[in-house]
């Protein structure tokens, strides 16, 4: 008798705690769309701050302000993790063209990559090869290449609905191509800017000489995908003419900068540690709002909502602001060191640096075990058209963070519009909208309530014993 009366009172209690659930997540998309802070704080970041380039006196503003930001919400704990960063700067504005004949010019828009040596004082000029890629590059003999600029003009596959696969598939020719071309004996290289539309802007972004000494190594920039266009048609018309790149760019030694920290302690479980975060330095074209302002902000607002929700957490939920993501991953390698030495447990990490556009979901990198254990909470994002719940990659800043015992996870925006803004001088506080902005915090923090509120089942799935 006692039997059959347990079983629908087992299930009135999972029908209950879903409902409980529900109520929270409810609760908490009101308050982030009603009372959300990530749009104000995204304001000051972006128009009082601006351009976050690591190592830059921005990148320290914005440290110096988001770790006041957070000590306002009566964090348990805010703290600064020095960081030793590269310091690179652009100088004065590129300029280039194309010359048809001596004296007729037609101008190009370009950016240096970030990293790139200068041009001469008196710039670089002559003839161009243009190439689909590395592989192409390598295939050809190096007396074509030598006392060239190389073109590398692959573009982004725009057939290809998760954009982050095109950017993939192509920003190889970005970060090695100077490299490669250098071994061939070119002057310099410009790269077709990671773009899926035909716009006037160029996208800069970081690269790489790999074990090139640096007297060998040559100017590398980007050029707008209309002016790509342009080039590579003229090239096939007449492939004599001239580039004419100018460019001011130096790296200087390292400087010390910070990853911003807080956190609210576990009141049953302080030792497990849930992180969100996202990475508080960008490129300079732009204000980096997208790119990762959007992502930092949103990683801020998870703890205040779950405060403002009557969420006490069990476990203890840390922000991290990582420095240094653009150009070395310094800050998130520097986090997961100290972790590691500290011997602390994060059990599950959520990053943001997708963009500040309307969340579709998550991917998630763990064992099966836990990652189907979270597949099982997706009917209660989906009355806010969050459906997307896949394994897959997470984020570069807690990558370093990755155990085989851990999860961790990235947000997924809608990411077609992304990429018209990645690393771009339109990466602006104009380009997000407040509301997708706030839907995305809504939904991470969502995600944290229900990880700190049930953990991870310890059980590991039995396997079959050898004979």
């Amino acid at each position: 008798m006692k039997y059959h009366l347990f079983i629908p009172l087992f299930f009135l209690v999972l029908v209950s705690s879903a409902q409980s659930d529900a109520d929270y997540i409810k609760k908490i998309y009101k308050n982030a769309l009603t009372d959300g802070h990530s749009y104000e704080w995204l304001d000051y970041l972006s128009n009082e701050i601006g351009g976050r380039l690591s190592g830059s006196l921005n990148a320290e503003y914005a440290v110096e302000y988001t770790k006041f930001e957070l000590e306002k919400l009566g964090l348990d704990r805010v703290w600064l993790q020095p960081v030793m960063v590269p310091k690179w700067v652009r100088g004065n504005p590129e300029f280039g063209y194309i010359e048809t004949a001596p004296g007729k010019t037609i101008s190009v828009n370009i950016c240096a990559l970030g990293g790139s040596v200068s041009t001469p004082a008196q710039g670089v000029k002559a003839e161009v090869i243009e190439v689909n890629g590395i592989q192409e590059l390598k295939a050809l003999d190096s007396n074509l290449v030598k006392g060239k600029i190389v073109f590398f003009n692959r573009p982004m596959q725009a057939d290809l609905i998760h954009t982050f696969e095109a950017y993939g598939g192509c920003v190889d020719q970005r970060y090695n191509g100077a490299e490669e071309a250098g071994k061939l004996g070119a002057v310099a290289t410009i790269v077709r800017s990671m773009n899926l539309r035909l716009d006037d802007l160029p996208h800069t972004g970081a690269m790489s000489y790999g074990k090139t000494p640096v007297s060998k190594r040559i100017s590398s920039s980007a050029i707008s995908t209309n002016d790509a266009e342009k080039l590579s048609g003229m090239l096939k018309i007449d492939p004599s003419i001239k580039l004419f790149i100018k460019q001011n760019c130096r790296q200087l030694k390292d400087v010390l900068s910070y990853n911003v920290i807080g956190e609210i302690k576990g009141s049953e479980f302080p030792n497990e540690i849930i992180t969100v975060g996202g990475h508080l330095d960008s490129w300079d074209l732009g204000d980096g709002s997208h790119d990762d302002g959007a992502g930092c902000v949103q990683s801020m607002d998870v703890l205040r909502l779950l405060q403002n929700s009557g969420i006490k957490p069990k476990r203890t939920i840390r922000v991290v602001l990582f420095m240094n993501e653009e150009n070395g991953l310094r800050g998130g390698k520097a986090y997961a060191k100290e972790a590691s030495l500290k011997e602390e447990n994060h059990i599950f990490a959520l990053e943001s640096d997708s963009g500040g556009f309307t969340p579709r979901g998550f991917t998630f990198d763990g064992p099966d075990y836990k990652v189907d254990q979270i597949f099982e909470w997706k009917p209660l994002f989906e009355p806010y058209l969050i459906h997307y719940f896949k394994k897959g990659g997470s984020g570069a800043d807690i990558g370093p963070l990755k155990k085989s015992t851990n999860v961790l996870a990235g947000l997924r925006p809608d990411s077609q519009r992304y990429f018209d803004h990645h690393h771009a001088a339109n990466d602006t506080f104009d380009a997000v909208n407040k509301r997708e902005l706030e839907l995305g915090a809504a939904t991470m923090t969502s995600l944290v309530y229900l990880i700190d509120k049930y953990g991870f089942k310890s059980i590991v799935p039995s396997t079959k014993l050898k004979d």
